[in-house]
């Protein structure tokens, strides 16, 4: 009996990253194994593109719809496949890369590709922040207000995100946040940043909920203390190590969900997207919500 190939649809955000969306296209057709795959491509024209094309995906019953682009594209992708059959597939080329990099997707276009030819589906947690899902992470704070200043600076990758996170640097100050989570812990902290990450990295293998899981049910609540120009190294090199656990100016903790409170509206990053919300942010996990292909390999998400 000759087995039925699968219907598998590649959302290509022609905007993402700096890498040409030519050349990865090709890799597509070169690489796709054509026995398992009947494979399309489709380009995103706008904002919200990938989630519409993803939700159609989903009702005319694909096997999976694959967003090959950064932060943004997997989630828009992400979003419309939530509560589906349809798996969620990445070919990330982004500046960050966050949920590709943690369930252990290479960068390099046709490696990505070989490895869906190989990949299993896992069912994994999502999140939401106001409303809005989220899969990777989500926070307030420095890293917010760097997120907004990269995007209206209309460049790309992380050569400008740090130049961006210096030039803020110098006039930042620090917040004092309200938090409450869902067993009723109430807690003020002075915070730089508090991320909350359904998986463990912002991008670029920079680690700020080390120990974060896909498929734990929880969020991990990372809160970075006021630092100073002496204490950023070592707070970088334990954020780049997989250590910020170890950390004296971190406090990380777990819950279902959190409510943050702020004395004023602000930036609030979601999978390194940057918005603008009030001063009352409010997080919550979403268990069991999508499938995800990830690589063969992969023995913990």
């Amino acid at each position: 009996m000759i087995p039925v190939r699968r219907k598998i649809l590649f959302i290509i955000n022609p905007k993402a990253g700096t890498r040409k969306k030519d050349r990865i296209e090709g890799d597509i057709r070169k690489f796709i194994d054509s026995s398992l795959y009947d494979a399309e491509t489709v380009y995103t024209e706008r904002a919200g593109h990938g989630t519409e094309l993803a939700k159609e995906a989903a009702q005319n019953g694909y096997f999976a719809a694959v967003a090959v682009g950064g932060d943004g594209t997997v989630n828009e992708v992400a979003t419309g496949l939530i509560g589906s059959g349809t798996a969620l597939g990445i070919v990330p080329c982004g500046s960050g890369d966050g949920l590709a990099l943690h369930i252990g997707m290479s960068r390099t276009p046709a490696r990505a590709v070989r490895c869906i030819n190989g990949a299993k589906v896992v069912t994994i947690d999502c999140a939401t922040v106001n409303g809005h899902p989220f899969f990777c992470t989500c926070g307030v704070g420095f890293d917010a207000l760097v997120s907004l200043q990269f995007t209206q600076s209309g460049k790309r990758g992380v050569v400008t995100y740090i130049e961006e996170a210096l030039r803020n640097w110098v006039n930042y100050s620090p917040v004092t946040y309200g938090l409450e989570t869902d067993d009723g812990t109430v807690l003020e902290e002075k915070a730089m940043l508090i991320t909350c990450g359904n998986a463990s990295q912002w991008g670029n293998e920079a680690k700020i909920a080390p120990h974060a899981s896909l498929t734990d049910g929880l969020i991990d609540v990372t809160i970075v203390e006021p630092f100073n120009a002496l204490q950023a190294g070592p707070l970088a090199a334990n954020l780049m190590s997989g250590t910020l656990h170890w950390s004296p100016l971190t406090k990380i903790f777990r819950c279902r969900s959190l409510v943050i409170r702020r004395p004023q509206e602000g930036p609030v990053h979601f999978d390194g997207d940057p918005t603008v919300m009030g001063t009352e942010i409010a997080v919550k996990i979403v268990p069991a919500a999508l499938k995800i292909l990830v690589p063969a390999r992969k023995n913990k998400i």
